[in-house]
């Protein structure tokens, strides 16, 4: 094929036959009205109306599918799959010319094809053989004196020998509304919902979603379809792994992948058609990830792909070139489009919506039961160890609580602490006086901060990393009523209604900037120490916005109201020089133990996982022996 070429009459036939799999359909509106159409197309001349499955396009208008759901992810297709060619297929009614366009991985546009379209259907052909470091397909409409009106679009590719099955997988705990309509979602989408096997919800909540007429209806809808199980609450490690074991289970000899999603999302149902699909052609057995949009923000993206650094006990890098946390309807200075053209690798992806073979669970066991938090990221590092690479997929997206608006000073600060110590000290050379160290400087920020719950939990989280893999045993349902109990005893890490803010009335509570960050970073961890201590500091009371909340100005307070991520209230912080000498000496101690026996330690973390990911372990678990 010519890289610009105009297909004939002749040679445009229908839309897609039985030898081919349609692997992403066009759409040209969001799910609900709250996405923005620019998401889907965007319209560059003239006027346009758009539809969920069409586009008409008035006279002398131009339009573009150039956009974050619009787009064909040509170099994630030629790195990862088999597949050589993608077809555009596509119904036109009206007059008008369709262009196939194309871009490398510096957002330079070419025309791969063209048609002069007079109301038919239309083919488009493109080969995958120019886009392994970056780029992708779309399609642009322009017309002249006359309408065209676009639908039944579909991006086809020849049918693989051998078609894997989908099933998804829902954890839900205490959402029962948000299931249900997530659920929903997925039944007004029979396109997309047929293309899977069964769609599993592991309820492990006490508000039961089948209470919910909604699920009634939707299960009237789905019939034997959906699969629903109540089990005790194991977290999301241990809800997402009791539907992947029923997969893997019920998978036989038949190559199958798990589909697990998030109760919580705005649910695009999109998503189920291109990751699934996606698997069908991966040269070998792939993790495949979405991408998580924020949902406060919908035209924006949380990242392209992301890594952990596990010697710093951290996740959420953003992977060297790809987009960060952006808006991806917007233009970049030099006029090119956010729209992620340069492919990039993955260390990991979010079980918002993350899709497993069932080889790769067979090869290197189920997740570890860590209850939450770093389950995900822990999967996809042992999978890379066992040879199963992760891609997170550009275009294969759903609407997730913004991860910024949520509170760092919670419980759940606990299993993050704990689970990223277990996963850095499977996967990583675990350095203890590098981690004892970057837990130190932690502890620090908090005691200064007069975060006194935080640097509590931090400390119990150290300990039960130490106590070794028997902190596993129950999969984290004890620790976590002992985390929170433990927590209570801090009054800083209750919100309030601001006005309803402890022992501070309105006049009390001033805003108190902060200034830059410190350049001299050692001398002020001194000062604010005396100053901490001696009870010596510049402010008695006053209120910090959650985006100033450093542990260098939150210092400088006697009594400080701390807004809270989400904006729904306040914590009350208040300076006690006892809390911190005690805190100061319980963390000095457990550091020092992390530093003498942490090697000891991951050794029998490595030489646990294998039972503690083994189907045995799991069934004890769930209660199914």
């Amino acid at each position: 094929m010519t890289d610009l070429q105009t297909r004939t009459t002749a040679e445009i036939g229908t839309p897609a036959t039985a030898d081919r799999t349609v692997v992403q359909r066009g759409l040209f509106t969001g799910p609900s009205a709250d996405v923005p159409d620019e998401m889907y197309v965007e319209v560059l001349a003239g006027h346009a109306e758009r539809r969920r499955r069409s586009v008409r396009v008035g006279a002398y208008g131009r339009v573009s599918t150039n956009t974050y759901f619009g787009r064909f992810p040509a170099a994630y297709w030629q790195r990862w799959t088999t597949a050589t060619t993608v077809r555009f297929d596509g119904r036109v009614r009206g007059a008008g010319r369709v262009m196939l366009r194309a871009s490398d991985t510096n957002g330079v546009p070419r025309t791969v094809a063209v048609h002069d379209a007079q109301t038919e259907d239309v083919r488009l052909e493109a080969r995958l053989d120019r886009f392994l470091d970056g780029g992708g397909l779309w399609v642009e409409i322009v017309t002249d004196d006359a309408e065209l009106v676009l639908d039944d679009v579909r991006w086809t590719v020849a049918s693989p020998a051998v078609r894997r099955r989908t099933s998804i997988v829902i954890c839900t705990h205490n959402r029962a509304d948000d299931c249900a309509a997530t659920l929903t979602a997925l039944a007004d989408d029979p396109e997309a919902s047929g293309l899977v096997d069964e769609i599993i919800v592991v309820d492990q909540g006490t508000d039961p979603v089948e209470s919910r007429p909604a699920f009634t209806e939707v299960r009237e809808v789905l019939g034997g379809q959906l699969r629903y199980i109540r089990q005790p609450n194991l977290g999301g490690s241990g809800g997402f792994t009791r539907g992947l074991h029923e997969v893997v289970t019920a998978a036989g000899d038949v190559p199958t992948d798990a589909l697990f999603m998030d109760d919580d999302v705005r649910c695009e149902p999109e998503v189920v058609v291109r990751m699934s699909t996606f698997a069908q052609y991966t040269s070998h057995p792939t993790i495949v990830g979405a991408q998580m949009l924020n949902l406060l923000h919908p035209t924006q993206v949380l990242a392209g792909a992301e890594y952990a650094v596990l010697e710093d006990l951290t996740n959420g890098h953003v992977a060297d070139g790809a987009v960060g946390e952006s808006d991806v309807t917007a233009y970049f200075p030099d006029g090119t489009k956010n729209v992620q053209d340069r492919r990039v690798d993955a260390g990991y992806t979010g079980w918002w919506s993350c899709l497993i073979p069932v080889e790769v669970t067979r090869a290197m066991g189920y997740p570890l039961p860590l209850f939450f938090q770093w389950d995900d990221v822990e999967y996809s590092y042992r999978g890379r160890a066992f040879g199963f690479p992760t891609v997170t997929l550009p275009g294969a997206g759903l609407w997730h609580a913004d991860f910024p608006w949520k509170d760092w000073d919670d419980w759940h600060r606990y299993f993050n602490l704990r689970n990223a110590m277990i996963t850095s000290a499977l996967h990583s050379g675990f350095p203890v006086r590098h981690v004892a160290a970057t837990l130190g400087e932690l502890l620090g920020r908090y005691l200064l901060s007069m975060n006194y719950g935080l640097a509590a939990t931090l400390i119990r989280a150290v300990e039960d990393f130490l106590a070794g893999p028997g902190v596993l045993e129950d999969g984290g349902v004890s620790a976590t009523a002992r985390i929170r109990a433990e927590r209570s005893a801090y009054p800083e890490t209750v919100m309030h209604p601001v006005s309803a803010a402890p022992e501070l009335g309105a006049a009390q509570m001033p805003v108190v900037r902060a200034g830059g960050k410190p350049t001299r970073i050692k001398a002020v961890w001194a000062k604010r120490i005396v100053q901490q201590v001696s009870g010596r500091v510049p402010f008695h009371e006053g209120l910090v916005g959650a985006g100033e909340a450093h542990w260098w100005h939150v210092a400088l307070f006697d009594r400080v109201a701390v807004t809270d991520a989400g904006q729904a209230g306040v914590r009350v912080r208040q300076r006690d020089p006892e809390h911190l000498r005690r805190l100061g000496r319980e963390g000095a101690k457990v550091l020092w133990r992390l530093v003498r026996e942490g090697d000891e330690v991951a050794a029998r973390w490595r030489a646990a996982t294998p039972r503690l990911t083994g189907a045995d372990n799991w069934r004890r678990l769930f209660g199914t022996d």
